[in-house]
């Protein structure tokens, strides 16, 4: 058999254009950005595409920057910045849905987020997610009898579920 056949029959060849293009490394219709601006959208959209990327693989929701946050709110918790950190997840991320993530949202100062930290739970517990545990239970429970109307209903329809 020649070198110029394979198992297949014949093998193509080259045209001289695609062997240039071999040589200098580029692909076909690759083309490299002109100019600095082009240079800069184009290294934006790359820096882009890779957090995307990362956040596919990364088992925390949001990838690297959601592990990173919860981190963050992990570290803060009971210290002064805890409600900021809180607020800034919900900012970047929205809900958690890590249940014991949610349970920290319900350590804040800020109403709106305890609401929302129960609002979460309770969603969790009606699609059958939410395991409760007697601390979280009595965290609720503590929370059913607060001053705020908003915390005091939301933690009352949670105990109902749980």
């Amino acid at each position: 058999m020649s070198r110029d056949r394979d198992d297949h029959g014949e093998r193509e060849r080259l045209s001289w254009r695609e062997i240039d293009q071999l040589r200098s490394g580029a692909k076909r219709g690759e083309r490299k950005p002109r100019g600095k601006a082009a240079e800069e959208r184009s290294a934006a959209a790359t820096k882009q595409y890779l957090k995307e990327a990362d956040n596919l693989f990364s088992s925390a929701q949001g990838g690297a920057e959601g592990e990173q946050l919860a981190k963050a709110m992990r570290d803060a918790h009971g210290g002064a910045s805890f409600t900021q950190v809180c607020r800034d997840y919900r900012e970047s991320l929205g809900m958690p849905r890590d249940q014991s993530l949610l349970a920290l949202f319900l350590d804040t100062e800020e109403s709106e987020l305890v609401v929302a930290g129960l609002e979460a739970l309770l969603a969790a517990s009606e699609r059958g997610q939410l395991t409760a545990s007697s601390g979280l239970r009595s965290q609720v429970r503590i929370l059913s009898q607060d001053f705020d109307d908003a915390v005091a209903e939301a933690a009352e329809e949670l105990l109902g579920q749980l």
